[in-house]
């Protein structure tokens, strides 16, 4: 049976002055903590180019084995760990999750 990877998309806004602390926290402590969980195997980060009213600033794309590891993962230690690593380094305040939304890949181009 083959395995195809699932897609999970978080869009984040975080308040200007809190910027480059949240950009360093999300690559040096969050994504390092959730890379960890086996069935994850890839994570992109983006900034949107043309800022505009509503839209986040900020998605974290997570490339997930299968779907079966997503599930996993929800209620993995590794993602509880950095819920509660996140919890006490924000404390619920400097950033906002706007949306999430899980995917799975359809069909796949490359040159």
């Amino acid at each position: 049976m083959e395995t195809k990877p699932i897609i999970y998309i978080v869009a984040t806004q975080c308040h200007p002055e809190n910027e480059e602390k949240f950009n360093r926290w999300y690559n040096e402590i969050h994504i390092p903590m959730l890379l960890k969980f086996k069935g994850l195997t890839k994570v992109t980060r983006c900034e949107i180019v043309n800022e505009s009213e509503g839209l986040p600033k900020y998605l974290a794309i997570y490339e997930f084995e299968s779907q079966k590891a997503f599930e996993a993962f929800r209620t993995s230690p590794e993602l509880n760990a950095a819920r509660e690593e996140m919890s006490g380094t924000w404390q619920g305040k400097g950033f906002e999750v706007r949306w999430r939304v899980l995917y799975k890949p359809m069909k796949t181009w490359k040159r």
